[in-house]
């Protein structure tokens, strides 16, 4: 496993290496921003797989609403800065194992290994369609298996839904029905603890606002999910950009101290 993450790590110097590069020849040009040829030499392509935060997202009920305002204007005082509040779990986000388990890391006791993932991406978007309490199964992943072959060590294993096409409309992003039971997809305990157990799972990733579905109360996924170094990715965005496998992910956000997790910028580089 230790010869497995080293070489990640190798992998992923090699993507800063090129991204450096290629970015020291187009500020050479002037401009200072990579050209799509620079970007297709280093790595195929790079994609945002997050949303822009804004204040009217959908935030999960009870949570700190987002502040996003002004503290200092170009016009006033030579520059210009906001002042961002909201909560760590808020927009696309990674969650830390301390998020649901008390003994585990916080987001500053994180590796580095912890944001880089191949990803695998297993399309349920015509099951979800169907049942909005759908749960990626084990039977899921086998058949993903048999399509494109094993699952490697470290994946971000990610559920792609189709449910961020509600993310511009909140209620029906959660779906809450009468008693306020919220119904959007989710990944199954049983899927998750394989994963565990049988591919070195690094790491679960979903469109929905939560790997356990919204109907699950007693968040059996994310306890099952969030102990050593692993994360979650929620709220992600443009999944279908990416192909069932050969992409990679570099998650980006804010390591506070003692944090639960971050507001995130993911990226997706493919092949």
């Amino acid at each position: 496993m230790f010869q497995y993450v080293r070489a990640q790590a190798r992998c992923a110097l090699g993507l800063a290496l090129c991204l450096l590069l290629a970015a020291g020849t187009a500020m050479a040009g002037g401009n200072g921003a990579l050209t799509p040829e620079q970007m297709a030499r280093a790595f195929g392509k790079v994609v945002f797989l997050s949303h822009v935060n804004t204040t009217n997202m959908p935030i999960f009920p009870g949570d700190p609403d987002p502040v996003i305002e002004p503290a200092f204007t170009v016009q006033e005082d030579g520059f210009f800065l906001q002042s961002v509040t909201m909560g760590e779990h808020s927009g696309t986000h990674w969650g830390a194992p301390a998020h649901f388990n008390a003994d585990e890391k916080t987001a500053d006791k994180l590796p580095a290994t912890s944001f880089v993932f191949p990803a695998v991406v297993i399309d349920v978007r015509a099951k979800a369609a169907k049942n909005p309490d759908y749960a990626l199964s084990l039977a899921d992943v086998q058949a993903y298996e048999k399509a494109n072959g094993r699952i490697p060590d470290h994946a971000m294993v990610i559920a792609f839904t189709g449910w961020d096409e509600r993310w511009d409309d909140p209620k029906a992003f959660f779906n809450e029905d009468k008693d306020s039971v919220m119904h959007y997809p989710g990944i199954g305990v049983d899927a998750t603890q394989w994963l565990i157990d049988n591919r070195a799972l690094g790491g679960l990733g979903i469109d929905t606002h939560g790997v356990d579905p919204g109907s699950d109360e007693s968040y059996a996924t994310n306890t099952a999910l969030l102990k050593g170094d692993r994360i979650h990715l929620e709220n992600l965005a443009g999944l279908e950009q990416l192909p069932a496998k050969g992409a990679w992910i570099v998650v980006g956000g804010v390591r506070n101290i003692n944090g639960s997790g971050s507001p995130a910028t993911v990226l997706g580089f493919l092949p």
